[in-house]
C-alpha cells in the first residue's frame, strides 16, 4: 500500500513538473522578443554612427544592407555627397554617385551583375513602412526616372541599391516616397559634423560667379560598417534587374538596340 502511495506522490509530482515546464515554455514565447539589428558606421576621423534597423518597416531593405555590410562592401567608401539642412549620402562602391553594386557585392559566390531592389515605402504599396523622414533617419537612396517620362514612377521607386542617406533635418515631402529603415541611435553629432564639411565650388570662367556644389572637397571615408544582429540571420535580399535606360531611350526614338 506504502508503495502505492510513493509511486503516485511521484507521478503528481511529474506531472507538476511537466506541467510547469509547458507552463514556462509558453511564457517565453509570449514574452520573447527579437532586438533590433544595430549598425555601426565607422567614418575615418570623425567616429562611430550607431543605427537601428527596423526589418518590421522594410525587411528586405535590411537585409539588402546587412549583407552588403556583411560581405565588407561598404568598406573604404564615402559619403560622397552633403546637402546641409538635409542630409549626407553614402554607400557607392566606388565612391561617386554614379557606381551600382553587383550581386558580387552581396555574395562573391555571385554573378557580376547590377542590381536593385523593390523600393519598401507606401507610395509603392508597402504601407507598413510609416517610418517618417525625420532628423537621423536612414533611407534608401534611389533615381528618379519620371524627369525622363511620367510613365517611370515604378522604375523611379524600385531603383535602390546600395546608397543611403541619413537625414539631418525633418523634411516630411520624403514621407512615403523613400524607403526609410533605421534610425541613428548614436552619434548624430557626427553627422553634423559631416554635413558641415567643406564643400568643393564650381566657378563660372565667364563671370566669375562661384556656386558651391554638394560633393565634399574631402569626402569622409566610411571605414567600414558592422551590424550586431544579434544571432537572427536576415537572409539574402529578393533583388530585381535594373531599369535600363539607354535601351528606353533607343526604343523611345524607334531605333533598334
Amino acid at each position: 500500500m506504502k508503495l502505492k502511495q510513493t509511486i503516485l506522490i511521484i507521478a503528481i509530482i511529474l506531472v507538476i513538473i511537466l506541467i510547469g515546464w509547458l507552463l514556462f515554455g509558453y511564457y517565453q514565447k509570449l514574452t520573447y522578443h527579437v532586438s533590433n539589428p544595430i549598425a555601426t558606421i565607422e567614418v575615418e576621423n570623425y567616429g562611430a554612427i550607431k543605427v537601428e534597423l527596423y526589418p518590421d518597416m522594410a525587411p528586405n531593405t535590411v537585409a539588402n544592407f546587412i549583407k552588403l555590410a556583411q560581405n565588407g562592401s561598404y568598406n573604404n567608401s564615402t559619403f560622397h555627397r552633403v546637402v546641409k539642412d538635409f542630409m549626407i549620402q553614402g554607400g557607392s562602391m566606388k565612391g561617386d554617385s554614379t557606381s551600382s553594386p553587383t550581386l558580387q557585392d552581396l555574395d562573391i559566390n555571385n554573378d557580376a551583375e547590377e542590381y536593385c531592389i523593390e523600393g519598401e515605402m507606401a507610395a509603392n504599396g508597402h504601407s507598413e513602412n510609416t517610418l517618417r523622414h525625420e532628423e537621423g533617419v536612414l533611407s534608401m537612396a534611389r533615381v528618379d526616372y519620371t524627369s525622363l517620362s511620367s510613365t517611370l514612377t515604378k522604375e523611379s521607386y524600385n531603383s535602390g541599391n546600395s546608397q543611403f542617406f541619413i537625414m539631418t533635418k525633418n523634411t516630411p515631402s520624403l514621407n512615403g516616397l523613400y524607403a526609410a529603415f533605421g534610425r541613428v541611435i548614436e552619434g548624430m553629432d557626427i553627422v553634423h559634423q559631416i554635413e558641415n564639411t567643406e564643400l568643393s565650388v564650381n566657378k563660372n570662367e565667364e563671370t566669375g560667379e562661384e556656386t558651391t556644389t554638394d560633393s565634399p572637397v574631402n569626402p569622409p571615408k566610411i571605414t567600414s560598417i558592422t551590424v550586431e544582429t544579434f544571432g537572427v540571420d536576415y537572409g539574402m535580399p529578393e533583388t530585381m534587374e535594373p531599369f535600363d535606360q539607354q535601351s528606353w531611350m533607343y526604343e523611345q526614338l524607334g531605333i533598334q538596340y
